[in-house]
């Protein structure tokens, strides 16, 4: 099991929190980028840079990306191919995406892509609080908690 970052746009908290559980419970975290990331020194850390281009670092991600990994992505297309391949999709606000929920997070993406085509001005997300640091820490630890004990169970 490896944990996978898409890293462009992932809050530094999160990434903070990863970092940690990948420590303490010895799991190898990939971080993917387009942009270079400084990350902190442990031989269970690596970072990916990818060339500049739109979804480059999610076709990456997807590609290398086996049914016994969490991804950590707020890219609904990605997150869409993770759930197809077997693997966890969980985002930065804590929300595990499946097979029943990913359908109706795209047709609200497209949905809300095509207002902003049209001209309706749309908000972005809220920024990131701790509130959804909690979340997050903790969909993490339940995610990681049943994959580690669907791999002692093989």
């Amino acid at each position: 099991m490896k944990i996978w970052i898409d890293a462009d746009a992932c809050p530094r908290p999160v990434k903070e929190v990863v970092y940690k559980c990948s420590s303490r419970l010895q799991i190898k975290v990939i971080l993917v980028a387009n942009n270079y990331l400084n990350i902190p020194m442990s031989p269970l850390l690596e970072f990916v840079q990818v060339e500049k281009g739109d979804d480059v670092a999610d076709f990456y991600i997807a590609e290398h990306c086996e049914p016994s990994d969490v991804v950590i992505t707020q890219d609904i297309p990605l997150a869409d191919l993770i759930v197809k391949l077997g693997a966890v999709a969980l985002d930065p606000r804590g929300d595990v995406h499946t097979e029943e929920t990913i359908q109706e997070r795209l047709s609200v993406r497209d949905f809300m892509t095509e207002l902003r085509e049209n001209g309706v001005v749309t908000s972005g997300p809220a920024a990131y609080s701790d509130k959804d640091k909690i979340k997050f820490t903790n969909a993490l630890d339940r995610v990681l908690t049943q994959k580690l004990k669907e791999n002692y169970e093989v």
